[in-house]
């Protein structure tokens, strides 16, 4: 089945809302510019008010701006301009927007790079994007030192330390004198100048995927891409369309009729953030809210109870996260007294939430609308979106209906070329303005995923006859027990609906008798108490035979990405190694 969206059938009115936004087109139009008019464009809209927070410090809209045209500028007369890549290593804070918005003005092109990995992983993503630069952190020096004696070419520009990304007690703030290093204010004492010119075509990221089911790649973004994903989430969300001058500045339009009292308001929302801005999520959502006037709370190292704080004390009006995050908000939230009134929207991607954990969020954000979405970097971040409504939640299990110009496909696992009616479940095919066009670097795995425009997403979903997604999994997590396929994600929706239960990942592990059977991990809420059996009861008693969960193993914690996805890939090298682990229960085939 292949689908844009389509209007509901007559009479399903409060539908009609939640389905997609009254009054707003099905296609948007595009910025023909590259994105040095991006930024310009929000600090013309936006001015004086703040963009950014990070603890004491906060940078206007205009003054980032201007400090990432000094930054440009530092760039260009070390040499750093259109061809080259400049990789950001730092953990979040007030100055990764900063090294960001400068290289792309810079003419550069942006990798940002987790900051956790060790020396080899780090100097690995280095030498596959071809970095010139580095703009990193003092936390980042001592896994950074060693490639730098390798390659004394690439340039290390080190940003200071703030409340939000502390520097280590045992590393210096500037880089300890060391001439190979630069302190960021030497390039902010550039005198500012216009931005170099880019057309849409030009390489803006190289965006390294999550690298959930193996090895992360780096994505081609170009600016248009980037362009068209931004202003399909603003659009989306805010209820606006965008109009452009003669110098290709954006301005938007509000159509009052897509409003609803969740509906964000350009130029008057403030939002927390931990997302990391090394994940396109995070990019891309940091573009989001900058064309959308958000005054953005850094936040730092996760602490859910500081987070709820800080959105009781900024008065935030909405967060994003993934599942993990939200399901640890909640937990403080149980734990604490927290007045979050204020939050209209929640946002939620990496993964589909469970019913449980979105009746929850309902509660504990009274005045909010829960809203999920779903994408991967391969799609720069977004293909689908759900309106912000309260009142007309999605169905469980729904990732949304697709964004502008965005058409969706589901075709046959067995036979990629092959689509599958309505309702029928299969792999998920994309195309769209935002679809990049492959991996750096990398023409035979490009050209397992790419063809005729199309990605495919290697997720595992169906379309109902309104055109939303629903998601089963990725296609590599999908078991095979008996000749049946078993989803694991359904297996997770019920665990999740027992009480005991805060979290829960399911995996298929080798059996000689079935091939491959579901094993659970389950991460049990605080002071509940459930036992292995009774939780294989619970699930046996809500599915059919083939699909019971046939193993279930306790842990205190799942472990997931920095982005917050789950990392099966962990849970099943733990089953491999630990075949009968304490806690376990199995039940055979049967």
């Amino acid at each position: 089945m292949r689908l844009a969206w389509r209007q509901p059938p007559e009479g399903r009115r409060g539908l009609n809302r939640a389905l997609w936004p009254v009054g707003l087109p099905r296609t948007l139009d595009y910025p023909r510019t590259g994105l040095h008019t991006l930024l310009a464009s929000a600090a013309r809209a936006y001015g004086a008010r703040d963009a950014l927070l990070d603890g004491d410090l906060r940078l206007s809209f205009a003054a980032l701006h201007e400090n990432a045209l000094r930054f440009a500028q530092g760039l260009r007369e070390r040499g750093i301009g259109p061809g080259d890549v400049v990789a950001l290593l730092q953990p979040n804070s007030i100055w990764f927007p900063v090294g960001y918005h400068g290289a792309l003005l810079a003419g550069a092109t942006v990798s940002a790079i987790n900051p956790t990995q060790p020396t080899e992983a780090l100097g690995a993503a280095l030498e596959e994007v071809g970095a010139s630069a580095v703009v990193t952190h003092p936390a980042c020096l001592p896994a950074l030192r060693p490639l730098l004696d390798a390659n004394p070419a690439l340039l290390a520009v080190v940003v200071p330390p703030t409340a939000t990304a502390p520097a280590p007690g045992d590393v210096g703030a500037d880089g300890e004198g060391d001439d190979r290093i630069t302190p960021l204010a030497e390039l902010l004492a550039a005198e500012p100048a216009p931005a170099t010119t880019r057309s849409p075509d030009d390489l803006a990221h190289l965006a390294f995927t999550g690298g959930t089911t193996g090895r992360s790649k780096a994505v081609r973004v170009r600016d248009r891409h980037l362009w068209a994903n931004a202003l399909q989430g603003l659009c989306a969300r805010s209820a606006v369309l965008p109009q452009y001058d003669a110098d290709g500045l954006v301005t938007l339009r509000r159509v009052p009729e897509a409003v609803t009292p969740w509906t964000p308001t350009p130029g008057e929302d403030t939002a927390v953030n931990v997302v990391p801005l090394f994940h396109a999520m995070g990019l891309v959502s940091h573009n989001i809210a900058l064309l959308g006037g958000v005054t953005v709370v850094a936040h730092g190292r996760f602490d859910p109870r500081e987070f709820l704080a800080q959105l009781v004390r900024h008065g935030a009006t909405g967060l994003t996260g993934s599942p993990a995050m939200h399901h640890a908000l909640l937990a403080a939230a149980d734990a604490g007294c927290y007045d979050l009134r204020a939050v209209r929207l929640v946002n939620s991607g990496a993964a589909p939430l469970d019913s449980p954990t979105i009746a929850r969020m309902a509660a504990a954000y009274p005045n909010a609308a829960i809203a999920e979405g779903y994408g991967l970097t391969e799609a720069t971040m977004a293909l689908t979106f759900v309106t912000p409504d309260r009142d007309h939640p999605a169905p469980p299990g729904c990732v949304g209906v697709p964004l502008f110009d965005t058409e969706l496909e589901i075709r046959d696992l067995g036979d990629p070329g092959k689509s599958l009616p309505t309702g029928e479940t299969g792999l998920v095919f994309a195309r769209g303005p935002q679809v990049t066009d492959g991996y750096f670097g990398r023409p035979e795995l490009t050209a397992q995923q790419w063809a005729d425009g199309w990605l495919s997403t290697g997720d595992i979903g169906r379309l109902d006859e309104d055109g939303r997604l629903f998601l089963s999994g990725r296609a590599k997590d999908m078991l095979i027990y008996k000749g049946y396929n078993v989803y694991p994600t359904q297996l997770e929706e019920v665990l999740a609906a027992h009480p005991a239960v805060a979290q829960v990942a399911v995996i298929g592990a080798p059996d000689p008798d079935a091939g491959e059977i579901p094993v659970a991990y389950v991460v049990p809420r605080p002071g509940a108490d459930a036992s292995a059996p009774e939780l294989l009861d619970f699930v046996a008693a809500r599915v059919a035979p083939y699909q019971r969960v046939r193993e279930l193993h306790f842990l205190p914690s799942l472990p997931v990405s920095a982005a917050g996805k789950i990392l099966k890939t962990e849970l099943r090298a733990l089953r491999a190694g630990r075949a009968d682990q304490p806690g376990s229960r199995t039940r055979p085939p049967g």
